[in-house]
């Protein structure tokens, strides 16, 4: 099942499913495909996080409901009539650094990680497809990471390997916004700059972490098969996009089950918790010259069987989110 977070004509956030090419909408959902919006019901105006928490059978339900509204006549709509949203608003954001063997190569290190590096966002970070990325001040070295996002389904504590993909409830598409000069990177530095000595400020500003809308359960997607990821700059003014990145999730280092556990050990992993599974080669700041994300500036990132997710550049400012 695919699901779609948008908003609908009267600015509130929904899910949906797309189906038959096109959208499903939540209103659809409950008047054609008797979807129940009761206690312990899938409120298609409450975030897919709440589900997640406490329906149990939240995906039964929708998969239901979407039988039985295309068998009632419902019409799908196009997608772009809706606006999208991010399809989800985590509480803790765990990521993964160095994950992809070729973007360790490109970065010059001889030897890859013997465990996974982590880090993490947090939900001011969030932004939905098209919504603008914001460029602090202070940085001119923003870098585009596509990645893919593992959304947890159910509580995950010390949790075995062989039994981690229990827990994953879905995948979505990611991209990992990062000041590469704040980060510290070589590169990115100019005379007499350093970086800050940890990656907080260079991951976790406000913006950088464009989610798509889409949601897609684990039956429709397989990371260990192979996703191929792929990243494009479309420079200011300009409609070309300018290919970045062009990899596969077959390239991780540390695969998602091995994530999972790893991650577990320590740090409980709750329903709705998203993991971020690092990136391949093909970011700016190891181009020669590096390339970094200027306002005006738009970002593409697209998964196989997943979708995309495009944002633009601005400048602080140029911010657009009002100061209440």
């Amino acid at each position: 099942m695919r699901i779609y977070a948008y908003k609908d004509r009267f600015g509130d956030d929904r899910i949906g499913v797309l189906a038959r090419g096109g959208l499903l909408t939540g209103a659809q959902l409950e008047k054609k495909g008797g979807l129940d919006t009761g206690l312990d019901g899938v409120n298609t105006h409450l975030p897919l996080l709440q589900h997640l928490a406490y329906v149990d059978d939240w995906s039964e339900q929708l998969a239901r409901a979407t039988r039985k509204a295309l068998k009632s006549g419902a019409t799908v709509i196009p997608v772009g009539r809706r606006r999208p949203a991010a399809v989800v608003e985590p509480d803790k954001i765990v990521c993964v650094g160095l994950n992809y063997g070729d973007h360790v190569a490109e970065g010059g290190r001889g030897q890859a990680p013997d465990r996974p590096l982590l880090f993490s966002k947090f939900a001011n970070a969030v932004i939905g497809d098209g919504d603008a990325i914001v460029r602090p001040a202070g940085t001119h070295g923003l870098d585009l990471e596509v990645e893919l996002g593992v959304v947890i389904g159910s509580r995950a504590r010390r949790v075995d390997e062989a039994d981690a993909l229990g827990h994953v409830a879905g995948y979505v598409i990611a991209n990992d916004i990062s000041a590469r000069d704040w980060q510290g990177s070589p590169p990115a530095l100019r005379e007499g700059e350093k970086g800050d000595g940890q990656w907080l400020r260079a991951k976790g500003s406000d913006t950088f972490l464009p989610i798509g809308p889409v949601f897609v359960t684990p039956d429709e997607v397989d990371p260990a098969a192979g996703l191929a990821l792929r990243s494009w700059r479309i420079p200011a003014g300009s409609d070309d996009p300018v290919l970045m990145q062009d990899g596969n999730t077959s390239d991780m280092l540390f695969t998602v089950p091995q994530l999972i556990s790893f991650i577990s050990q320590q740090i409980t992993l709750e329903p709705g918790d998203l993991v971020i599974t690092g990136t391949p080669a093909g970011v700016g700041v190891f181009r020669d010259p590096p390339v970094f994300l200027e306002p005006g500036d738009r970002v593409r990132c697209e998964i196989e069987g997943i979708g995309r997710v495009e944002n633009p550049v601005v400048d602080w400012t140029d911010d657009p989110r009002r100061d209440d």
